[in-house]
């Protein structure tokens, strides 16, 4: 299961823009490569939504089954903004409906970090 926890705007090519949905799994504990400690963190991506950024806004605390999953991608750079160390990763997040094997809403860690 899965919580909508914000709606954002994100903009066209062509400048225009549209609203999507930031849903976001329950907690978990990962352990860090760095420090080999245990960290709590929140699996989250953004899918995209029809309506309008009013209705989206609405829909924010509505539980949708299904679940986040991590996806292997092509290497990217991310900056840490409280830490500002830099590491290279090599996944996203991606929402996956109950009982499908249909991924929606690829995101990248740090289009997350900035919303």
């Amino acid at each position: 299961m899965v919580t909508v926890t914000n709606a954002l705007e994100r903009v066209k090519k062509d400048g225009t823009t549209f609203p999507v949905l930031e849903i976001s799994g329950g907690v978990e504990l990962v352990l860090s490569q760095t420090t080999q400690r245990y960290y709590a963190t929140v699996r989250r991506c953004t899918i995209p939504f029809t309506g309008t950024m009013d209705v989206a806004k609405m829909l924010i605390g509505q539980k949708i089954e299904g679940e986040i999953v991590k996806v292997i991608v092509p290497q990217y750079e991310f900056t840490n903004q409280r830490t500002g160390e830099v590491m290279t990763l090599q996944h996203s997040y991606a929402y996956r409906p109950k009982d499908s094997q249909d991924l929606v809403g690829h995101t990248r860690v740090q289009e997350m970090s900035m919303a």
